[in-house]
């Protein structure tokens, strides 16, 4: 199949850097189309934060490049910003990202055409792919590509019905703290990487009152050490049943367990695609939990402040269930059932902030594109419910099961096919294995996708 021109659906950090990559290899032309300007190259994680937030991996691991692993810190360097071991923060990130975008644009000229625009429909017609934009016009390209990086989370069904500004579904709205005092009380639902984000955009916006989270079993991401991890494995490991539990316990008595996590990581998708249906439903219902907390770290920096949240009594967090809530003059009466306990407790709370992390089942979502491509079966959800589902190319597959080859996805909503798939170094070879497949430069030095 020859292709040409490609359209990619967001500019986020897969899109963006997918846009860059096909350009790099010699894609003819590139068309970007991204409904929100604010987040061109940016997106959702390096768009809408505070000065203060940094990423969660050092720098040494987040260049742009798998080819030129460099790259970011040598960036960071130029600008007196930080070195190989720093945690730097996601605006700096998100000016790297724009700045890539910015040159990729001046060294192709018209090679790149980037859209402030919508996608609203998209259909497959012979040897094209015709994207409709809620402005009236229409795109076609000989290929089309989904980045819809992670979509909002569920509303829980004890929030059905409720709105701001009681119940926020959105927790990086610029508006989050209007009409809140000191002496307010919020509740943030779910006790992540996002509810971490939450407190700290909350406190960083001038609030001081007090914040609670509540999730089901309460656990709370750990640090980073201070040094960098470790060399990865030299062997991959067999499966991803109990046995390989206890060979992790096992590596974590040696190596401390955060190299024995660490040095998963070059195996993980490996290891997750050759698993069972059955083998990753039982992770994902038994084990994702404990899995996210010690995979998905904070730098030490943002844990001495959560700690020191904590100290003073501003931040605590609990495990428990949500079993109601009851709009009141002053705020939403939430009741919840705490974890191994029978009788339900309950407290007033001005705002409640949904923090519960990304929607993955795709029969849910309200995105007009995603909800459209899935009515008229060009994609179905995978087998867990937890994004799009995809063959080994990142080709979408139809309801009933058609490799598309004319419309990929890449980014978070292809977790169900590799589950590793939402941090920068797992997105970056991703979407440079994608734009060789589409530029046909994979079949260099006899290298096969």
């Amino acid at each position: 199949m020859i292709v040409d021109h490609v359209a990619i659906v967001g500019s986020g950090f897969s899109g963006t850097l997918l846009a860059i990559n096909l350009l790099r290899h010699g894609m003819r032309r590139v068309t970007l189309i991204e409904r929100d300007a604010s987040r061109l190259a940016r997106g959702l994680a390096y768009g809408k934060m505070h000065a203060d937030h940094v990423l969660n991996v050092r720098a040494g691991n987040m260049s742009a490049f798998p080819d030129e692993p460099q790259h970011f810190v040598q960036w960071l360097a130029r600008r007196g910003l930080g070195s190989e071991s720093s945690f730097a923060t996601r605006g700096s990130y998100g000016s790297y990202l724009a700045e890539l975008l910015a040159d990729a644009q001046h060294m192709t000229g018209d090679r790149l055409r980037i859209l402030t625009d919508e996608a609203i429909e998209l259909a497959l017609e012979g040897d094209r792919a015709r994207a409709k934009l809620k402005s009236g016009g229409a795109i076609e390209a000989d290929v089309a590509v989904l980045a819809p990086g992670n979509l909002p989370p569920h509303t829980l069904p004890a929030f059905a019905g409720l709105g701001r500004p009681l119940y926020a579904d959105d927790p990086w709205a610029d508006d989050i703290t209007a009409g809140l005092n000191d002496r307010d009380d919020i509740l943030l639902l779910g006790n992540g990487l996002t509810a971490v984000d939450c407190a700290l955009s909350l406190t960083s916006s001038g609030y001081g009152g007090r914040i609670m989270m509540l999730s089901r079993r309460g656990l709370s991401p750990h640090s980073h050490a201070a040094q960098p991890p470790g060399p990865p494995l030299a062997i991959q490991p067999e499966n991803v049943t109990s046995s390989l539990v206890r060979s992790v316990r096992m590596r974590a008595g040696a190596v401390g367990w955060r190299n024995a996590i660490d040095e998963l990581r070059p195996f993980t998708q490996f290891l997750w695609r050759a698993a069972d249906e059955q083998t990753r439903s039982r992770f994902l219902r038994h084990l994702r939990p404990f899995w996210d907390i010690h995979r998905h770290r904070l730098a030490p920096q943002i844990t001495e402040r959560l700690e020191a949240m904590r100290a003073s009594g501003r931040l605590t967090a609990r495990a428990g269930k949500i079993i109601g809530a009851v709009p009141e003059r002053d705020g939403l009466r939430i009741a919840w059932r705490s974890r191994g306990e029978d009788q339900p407790e309950g407290q007033l709370f001005k705002r409640v902030i949904n923090c519960t992390g990304p929607l993955g089942d795709l029969t849910r979502t309200s995105d007009p594109l995603l909800a459209n491509l899935y009515g008229s079966g060009l994609v179905r959800p995978d087998a867990l419910a937890i994004g799009i589902d995809v063959d080994q190319q990142g080709r979408a597959l139809s309801r009933g099961g058609h490799a598309q080859k004319r419309l990929f996805v890449v980014g978070p909503m292809t977790r169900g096919a590799h589950w590793e798939v939402v941090a920068v170094p797992d997105i970056r070879r991703q979407v440079w294995d994608r734009a060789r497949y589409l530029t046909n430069s994979h079949w260099v030095g006899m290298e096969e996708l």
